[in-house]
């Protein structure tokens, strides 16, 4: 992110995919997992890229034309990480990742992200208004990718009207919940939180 503007208070969020999931081992992920160490947001970027290189593993996602599919991958130093597919005009809504640092990679297709420079209060709000300037937005092509601190917001799409994208993620710590929001303009509002068990 580039500098951060504040969020004011006025008066007054994986993935969430429609198939079933599934674990599949990544030996490069097992091999760093055994280190024991906390991965750092580098670490993470390093290995959503290496395995969006993995074409057998890209090719094993099964793709639905209506949802989401995703897998769940075993990342570095006991990340967690996934493997998602996007349909053609799909994407995951405003979101974050609560205390999580992550990083995702384009594996096939073009996603487009929008997000805020700005840190929301974590806890003691329903709605903000944000300030001019704390939007922004990117193009991820096939093998481009980026990574992010904790408490990033944003929204992910695949714009395409007709190719699939699929897209290689990874967070640490596992994500303990995730925020989602609704946006107007620049009224940003908390719609509901999400825990583990409501997208594993």
């Amino acid at each position: 992110m580039s500098s951060a503007h504040s969020a004011a208070p006025t008066a007054g969020s994986v993935p969430s995919p429609s198939s079933t999931s599934s674990t599949v081992p990544s030996s490069a992920a097992s091999a760093a997992s055994s280190g024991g160490a906390a991965p750092t947001i580098a670490e993470l970027l390093e290995f959503v890229r290496r395995t969006a290189r993995n074409e057998e593993l890209i090719a094993s996602l099964p793709l639905d034309p209506e949802g989401r599919t995703w897998i769940r991958l075993d990342g570095p130093g006991g990340s967690e990480a996934w493997l998602i597919g996007w349909p053609p005009g799909t994407g995951t809504g405003w979101h974050d990742h609560a205390d999580s640092i992550g990083a995702f990679t384009t594996a096939a297709g073009a996603l487009k992200e929008h997000s805020l420079a700005v840190r929301l209060p974590t806890d003691g709000w329903k709605t903000l208004e944000l300030t001019d300037g704390v939007d922004r937005s990117r193009e991820l092509a096939t093998g481009q990718g980026r990574a992010f601190g904790q408490n990033h917001v944003h929204e992910v799409l695949n714009e395409s009207e007709d190719v699939h994208a699929v897209s290689v993620h990874a967070y640490y710590p596992p994500l303990p919940r995730i925020r989602r929001f609704s946006r107007t303009g620049a009224v940003l509002r908390l719609e509901q939180t999400e825990s583990p068990e409501d997208w594993q």
